[in-house]
């Protein structure tokens, strides 16, 4: 399976908004957690999962994020090419990105907060953690 983008909703009168995505089912996630970067000018990369599947959801800002298509986790090409992909707040969408991928995050507006969700528990998750050299691909801003 390839990545794949939730399209949300959002219903706004003047109570407030609401931001809704109906089709996304979240049975298989065990844990969540948040990342607000420091900077508009720090890369997050490269860091994969060979099985563990993620969904990323930005509730605040903006962010770029690179994936890639890691070929072999162990020696992995230097000439694998990125894709660019944006979530923005202000169009509620969800990436939902199998394992077999690396990626590399940045926040585009300050304030930023990207929200992960993971089918992996924090130990599982341990064991199937890749790093790679955050030049080891060019990532695209």
């Amino acid at each position: 399976m390839a990545h794949f983008i939730y399209e949300g909703l959002k219903h706004t009168d003047e109570r407030g908004t609401v931001k809704f995505f109906n089709s996304l089912n979240m049975a298989e996630i065990v844990r969540m957690y948040e990342i607000s970067p420091s900077s508009t000018n720090l890369v997050r990369a490269w860091q994969g999962h060979q099985f563990e599947k993620k969904w990323f959801y930005c509730s605040e800002g903006s962010f770029i994020i690179n994936i890639l298509k890691i070929d072999d986790f162990i020696n992995p090409s230097p000439l694998l090419v990125p894709e660019k992909i944006v979530l923005d707040s202000s169009k509620p969408s969800f990436l939902e990105l199998p394992g077999g991928y690396a990626t590399g995050i940045k926040a585009t507006a300050e304030n930023s907060k990207l929200t992960v969700f993971s089918d992996y528990s924090l130990d599982e998750s341990k064991n199937d953690d890749y790093r790679f050299s955050d030049n080891k691909w060019a990532f695209i801003n």
